[in-house]
């Protein structure tokens, strides 16, 4: 078992409920007077800055993988590139504009943009600037249900199953071949600055050195991608299944469970794989029912 049954249970659970969360920020993204009028799933357009909206890529579904793939790839060579320069400072910043802007598209969902920008920038400094394990994951739950409203409405059902076996693809290569997603991940918690859950075993203080320093208290991770790109799935097939997609959100978790329970510790392995597999089983049992 890769860790504690308490441990275990927690990070299992915050993954649930950042995907049902997540789910719920889609769903308020749904302009519902223009989709009964249309027929067609209609959006509502994305917060404003400083009025200046926020735009989403103007791709077709066709070629939306191409797109995301490449984004995914582009970020990949920027943070090696900073592990490289070990400049701790230039991540952080990044990093917290990344968060700032997921946050404020996720609070935008159920509140004023003004009130949504301000609660963004405030708890995304907090968790950057000052974190602690309560501020860290509570922001979690939000973020990815933010980034999700930005590719759902690019992706079809068959594209999305196409981008989980790409991303699971190289996710096995990142972790098993080229091993650079394992030091991203340490440079990360060497930075103070982590992209997805973290549970220390003892939650005093957030102290995400743990895992690299002897003596220091044993840190449990769930990367950020294997939380996003299952919702990401999940919220474009609810757009045609509806609040039924939920079931590939019941699949993912139980794949996660069941990757902790069977997993080693101290071993990295490659979660998008089983995810995937979780994600497949929640669909199919959609399709038949």
């Amino acid at each position: 078992m890769k860790h504690n049954w308490p441990v275990t249970f927690v990070l299992v659970s915050l993954f649930l409920v950042a995907q049902l969360i997540g789910l719920v920020i889609i769903k308020n993204y749904v302009d519902l007077a223009k989709t009964a009028e249309t027929g067609q799933v209609e959006w509502k357009s994305l917060p404003t800055i400083a009025g200046y909206g926020l735009e989403r890529p103007d791709v077709p579904p066709t070629t939306s993988v191409i797109y995301i793939l490449f984004a995914v790839l582009i970020g990949t060579v920027l943070i090696l590139l900073i592990v490289r320069w070990q400049s701790v400072l230039l991540w952080k910043l990044w990093f917290w504009l990344a968060v700032v802007l997921c946050l404020h598209i996720a609070f935008a969902a159920f509140m004023p943009n003004q009130y949504a920008l301000l609660l963004a920038v405030v708890l995304g400094s907090l968790k950057i600037f000052k974190p602690s394990v309560i501020v860290h994951n509570a922001t979690e739950l939000f973020i990815y249900g933010g980034l999700a409203v930005i590719f759902v409405p690019l992706l079809t059902p068959i594209t999305a199953i196409v981008l989980l076996a790409l991303i699971s693809v190289y996710d096995m290569y990142a972790v098993w071949k080229s091993q650079h997603m394992a030091r991203m991940a340490q440079f990360q918690a060497a930075s103070g600055v982590f992209a997805g859950l973290l549970l220390p075993y003892a939650p005093t203080k957030l102290e995400l050195k743990a895992p690299m320093k002897k003596g220091k208290v044993r840190t449990a991770i769930l990367g950020g991608g294997d939380i996003g790109f299952p919702l990401i799935f999940a919220g474009v097939v609810m757009k045609t299944a509806g609040l039924e997609a939920v079931l590939i959100s019941l699949g993912a978790t139980a794949a996660l469970f069941a990757l902790l329970l069977y997993g080693q510790k101290k071993r990295f392995y490659p979660a998008m794989p089983f995810l995937t597999a979780g994600c497949l089983l929640g669909y199919g049992l959609l399709v038949l029912l």
